[in-house]
């Protein structure tokens, strides 16, 4: 606990609390440490979107407060969580992440950059894989499911070390096409309801669905903590759960799909802080 007190110290927070987010985002400002992480944002360079939205602007100011008080929001249970298992000696090499990484804040720089291009494996990683190829090949440890409790403490963690900077996705080189595809996928109209990712997040943002106002699907907050399921929820879990709304059939989190849209929807928040560990509903 001392530990996460010291590191949650680092990222005091300050706000002028307003009206509730209804048609439009709100006029707050939510600074960490002086950095403004979700104040309005030039969208990357050619995109659909005029300004850039934390999600986290178009909450109820009871949900906004319970992510500005660290001692009140309900994700650092998690980080905890994420604490005691970075600590934890797991495998048949007798190692904890602490053994090789002894303190978690030399990550600070990894949460902005995700997901990118991993040269040596030739694909695209997202933080989950460097996290179980660790497990697998420096613990000698079973994988984590890439949508567990074990798997969002950790990366809810590791998160927090980068809350306050600036999502900066690399989106040309050898990632160029997989962005491609996650673009087609956000604007591919898919289920029953024959709705794409763009109907909700770009076309209605701030509009009213079920006693709830549509953001416009940053993912900048995630690990999020939603109260509608009281844990931590992955960028994948929430992406399926999208897909379940609209009566479709989600692709598998961790798939090649579910990486390339999230590549492109973190790409279309560069520029916005990182929020992790967020609250939203």
């Amino acid at each position: 606990m001392k530990k996460l007190l010291s590191t949650v110290a680092c990222g005091i927070v300050a706000m002028t609390f307003g009206q509730a987010a209804f048609a439009d985002p709100d006029n707050n400002n939510l600074t960490v440490e002086g950095m403004a992480i979700s104040t309005d944002a030039k969208a990357m360079a050619g995109g659909p979107l005029d300004q850039l939205f934390s999600g986290w602007r178009f909450r109820a100011s009871e949900t906004q407060s319970l992510q500005m008080d660290d001692f009140d929001n309900p994700s650092f249970v998690f980080v905890e969580d994420g604490e005691a298992l970075y600590d934890k000696v797991d495998g048949s090499e007798g190692k904890a992440c602490s053994s090789c990484h002894e303190d978690v804040a030399e990550f600070k720089d990894l949460r902005p950059t995700l997901p990118r291009w991993n040269e040596a494996k030739g694909k695209l990683y997202s933080m989950e894989q460097y996290i179980n190829d660790c497990r697998v090949d420096r613990m000698g440890a079973e994988k984590w499911k890439w949508t567990g409790t074990n798997m969002t403490a950790m990366t809810s963690l590791i998160s927090l070390q980068s809350r306050g900077m600036p999502i900066s996705v690399a989106t040309d080189g050898p990632v160029a096409d997989i962005l491609s595809k996650g673009k087609e996928i956000y604007y591919t109209r898919v289920g029953q309801l024959d709705m794409s990712c763009a109907n909700c997040h770009e076309d209605n943002f701030g509009n009213m669905i079920r006693a709830d106002h549509l953001s416009q699907g940053q993912t900048n907050g995630f690990p999020t903590y939603r109260l509608k399921n009281a844990k931590m929820n992955s960028i994948h879990a929430r992406f399926k759960g999208c897909m379940k709304n609209i009566r479709a059939k989600p692709f598998k989190p961790g798939g090649a799909e579910f990486q390339a849209l999230e590549l492109y929807v973190a790409s279309r928040g560069n520029g916005l802080a990182v929020e992790s560990p967020s609250v939203r509903n």
